[in-house]
C-alpha cells in the first residue's frame, strides 16, 4: 500500500496547478493583443476603397465633414464631380 508521499503527492498537484496557471495567463495575454491589434489594423484600413464612383460624392461630404478638406477645396471638387 502506498502512503501519502506515494503516487500523485502534493507536490505534483501543486506543479499541474502552476502549470494551469501559466497557460492561462498565456491565454489571456495573446487574447489581449489579437483584441487591440485588430483594432490598429482597422484603424489604417481605407474604408473608401471599395466604393463605387457613383459614391464620389458621398466621400467627399464625409471627407469635408471629418475635417480633411477646407471649404474652398470642397467646393472645387464637387463642381468637378458634379460636372458644373
Amino acid at each position: 500500500m502506498m502512503g501519502w508521499y506515494g503516487g500523485w503527492g502534493a507536490g505534483a498537484w501543486m506543479g499541474m496547478g502552476m502549470l494551469l496557471f501559466w497557460a492561462l495567463v498565456i491565454a489571456l495575454v495573446i487574447a489581449l493583443m489579437r483584441s487591440t491589434g485588430a483594432s490598429r489594423v482597422d484603424q489604417g484600413r481605407d474604408t473608401t476603397a471599395g466604393r463605387r464612383p457613383a459614391d464620389a460624392l458621398g466621400v467627399l461630404d464625409e471627407r469635408f465633414a471629418r475635417g480633411e478638406l477646407d471649404e474652398v477645396e470642397y467646393r472645387q471638387r464637387r463642381s468637378i464631380l458634379s460636372g458644373q
